[in-house]
């Protein structure tokens, strides 16, 4: 079983929310997403993702009875089906014209996490007062820096650092990261978008989010410090926790 809270905000310069989450505790289901595209393209299409996932996973819903691989090609399905419903929503209106969105997925079944996702939203763990990046940025410069043309310190003030390379509705086809592992009591796992990781180092996120038992309240808080930071994006965060009661099976 799991605990969990989220809280999102629009932040402190931005005039809309183009984030957005969604929770289903009863499927152990949790989702981010971050919107990109003029007029209201963003904040349609993250809403969208996560609506159209959220409608896929009950007419299709998940069997943890059934393997890792199983697994996979179900999330996969579900946002294949989702990026090209965007894009045919995208194709359709001229307001939207051109929107795409990021996301991350998690899911928790039997003492393992399985976590998807495409774009910059990124997905963390923190255990034992140690946190750690699962989720690999799909961006211009965290390319760069793979490649080795690039610093983590010079991408962190990259005129481009905020380009994504891979997103829902930005392509015909989707090419998502698929991550599995196991999970054990008082784990706590965060979703977020980068309007808070860009203004919380991964130190004070650590600081912030270790010895929390309310989820609700880590979340608040987590806004809460990103505003206070700068809040110069919208900023959503989701905080589960492993609680006694999940198996912990070997991946």
């Amino acid at each position: 079983m799991a605990r969990s809270g989220w809280c999102t905000d629009r932040g402190r310069h931005r005039e809309a929310n183009e984030d957005a989450c969604l929770v289903i505790p009863e499927q152990n289901i949790y989702m981010v997403a971050d919107g990109v595209g003029g007029h209201n393209g963003g904040e349609f299409a993250s809403h969208a993702a996560v609506n159209l996932a959220a409608a896929y996973f009950r007419k299709n819903p998940i069997d943890p009875a059934q393997d890792a691989e199983w697994l996979k090609d179900h999330f996969l399905t579900c946002l294949r089906q989702v990026n090209w419903a965007i894009r045919d929503l995208a194709e359709k209106s001229s307001k939207v014209a051109g929107m795409a969105t990021t996301m991350v997925l998690l899911y928790i079944a039997d003492g393992n996490a399985y976590v998807v996702n495409i774009g910059d939203s990124r997905a963390y763990l923190l255990r034992d007062g140690v946190l750690r990046q699962l989720t690999e940025d799909h961006t211009y410069v965290n390319q760069l820096v793979r490649e080795g043309t690039l610093t983590s310190s010079e991408a962190a003030s990259h005129p481009n650092r905020n380009v994504i390379t891979r997103a829902l509705g930005g392509e015909n086809e989707v090419a998502p990261d698929f991550y599995q592992f196991q999970v054990f009591e008082k784990d706590l796992l965060l979703l977020c978008t980068d309007g808070l990781y860009n203004e919380i180092p991964d130190g004070a996120l650590s600081g912030i989010a270790t010895g929390r038992e309310d989820m609700q309240e880590l979340a608040d808080s987590l806004v809460k410090s990103a505003n206070e930071c700068g809040g110069k994006d919208n900023i959503t965060v989701v905080c589960v926790q492993i609680e006694k009661g999940e198996e912990e099976v070997k991946a």
